[in-house]
């Protein structure tokens, strides 16, 4: 059965247009450790999530659960410091609430950001990563449940997944920046552990490049609902198995610090970028 989100939401719904300073254009979901993102442009108005009505606290660390309206170079922006996971125990009208609200306040662009076990053996912690394609199949039978039956624009609408001009204009935002971008498959597992060395293997075999918790729902709902969709990741670990070390969320955390300036450089000349 559909969920009806603007129901459950009604009141979050509410709140949020009535409380909007104005229309964003573009969205951004900061992931694991790279919150920071939110300091270094102007902040116009915040919300902690804590204080909306019906909104799901975040209890992983690197995730504040904040919502600011921002600007960067005459652009608006809705950003999202950090999200909700299914490995939390959500379900997945809560997993999706950014993309729900971007889409609700009509963002035209949707970028997602995610920290992710690399497997691809020319990754190193520190890559950046464009995601070209997200294998999401263990959740389709949750993301069948929020669509419901897929209508025909929305079949179209994800035609252009990723979307074409936002990777494109990200990968020209990199070569004006000089950063070196990956590319390659983001592949979605559920959690709530982190997968093991037989499941990292099993992943390589099949085309994933690196691994990780998030995303894969909420890129294809905001492409599904006609958003221009792009997602970039961040290799803050190798996946288990690769180098026999144990894995810790402050790993993560850490070496998403160590990159932020340049993924703050990467996201700002998008932002310029975009029409």
């Amino acid at each position: 059965m559909k969920i009806d989100l603007k129901f459950k939401y009604r009141d979050l719904i509410k709140y949020l247009k009535d409380e909007a300073p104005f229309n964003p254009h573009i969205a951004i979901v900061l992931g694991s450790g790279l919150g920071n993102f939110a300091a270094s442009i102007k902040i116009l108005k915040s919300f902690s999530t804590s204080s909306l009505p019906d909104y799901p606290p975040s209890t992983i660390k690197g995730h504040e659960g904040k919502i600011h309206f921002a600007k960067y170079e005459n652009k608006n922006l809705l950003l999202f410091q950090g999200r909700i996971h299914f490995y939390e125990g959500y379900k997945i009208s809560e997993c999706i609430l950014t993309v729900f609200i971007a889409n609700l306040l009509k963002c035209k662009y949707l970028l997602l950001t995610n920290a992710a076990g690399g497997i691809n053996p020319t990754f190193v912690p520190g890559d950046l990563m464009l995601n070209l394609s997200i294998n999401g199949m263990s959740i389709k039978k949750e993301i069948a449940g929020l669509i419901g039956l897929s209508d025909e624009r929305g079949k179209n609408n994800f035609k252009n997944f990723p979307s074409i001009h936002f990777n494109k204009t990200i990968t020209q935002a990199a070569y004006d920046e000089k950063i070196d971008l990956k590319e390659g498959t983001y592949w979605f597992t559920k959690g709530p552990s982190y997968e093991t060395p037989a499941e990292v293997r099993m992943i390589g075999n099949f085309g994933g490049d690196a691994v990780g918790m998030s995303t894969a729902h909420e890129a294809v709902l905001g492409a599904y609902l006609g958003m221009e969709t792009a997602s970039i990741s961040c290799i803050t670990n190798y996946a288990a198995g690769i180098t026999g070390q144990k894995l810790s969320h402050e790993e993560v955390t850490d070496t998403a610090k160590l990159v932020e300036k340049i993924f703050e450089k990467l996201v700002k000349k998008t932002i310029y970028l975009l029409d």
